[in-house]
């Protein structure tokens, strides 16, 4: 029985600190924010803004972004915070979605404008082959897990 409580005990604690690393590697690993002057300098010329909001409904305390989104022409901008996680990618959509299951339904008509990498601001391009006016919503989703953090209407 004993040998029995040790072996699920390190177990256990094995599980946790591999989930522990999984959610650690991304915030070490990450370069630096950009500061708010460059965000600011490349917000010039965008043409629309909207809001992360921490209360969207699959938002939750690890699952998250708050601050303001400007859509350009050639960036998407955060002045803000995103939850710390791995694998985030930005899409445009052209539906408003706060879920796993809304944003799974019309993954096919949205287009991923790039990986971020970085939780506190970001400047992510806009490819010239994208057409902002297509879509009216801004969504961070995580790959690794296909975790819903947020989203923001735009227009």
């Amino acid at each position: 029985m004993r040998a029995l409580l040790l072996v699920a005990s390190h177990i256990a604690v094995a599980i946790f600190g591999f989930m522990a690393g999984i959610f650690a590697l991304p915030i070490l690993m990450a370069p630096d924010a950009p500061q708010a002057e460059t965000v600011a300098a490349a917000q010039v010329g965008a043409t629309y803004t909207g809001e992360f909001r921490r209360d969207l409904k699959d938002s939750d305390f690890l699952h998250w972004g708050e601050g303001v989104i400007s859509v350009g022409p050639d960036a998407i901008t955060l002045l803000g915070q995103l939850a710390p996680g791995p694998a985030y990618k930005l899409y445009l959509s052209p539906e408003f979605v706060e879920t796993e299951t809304g944003f799974e339904a019309i993954r096919s008509s949205m287009v991923q404008v790039g990986p971020v990498d970085t939780f506190e601001n970001f400047v992510v391009p806009v490819g010239a082959d994208i057409d902002l006016e297509r879509y009216n919503t801004v969504i961070i989703w995580c790959e690794s897990f296909s975790q819903f953090i947020t989203a923001a209407r735009y227009r």
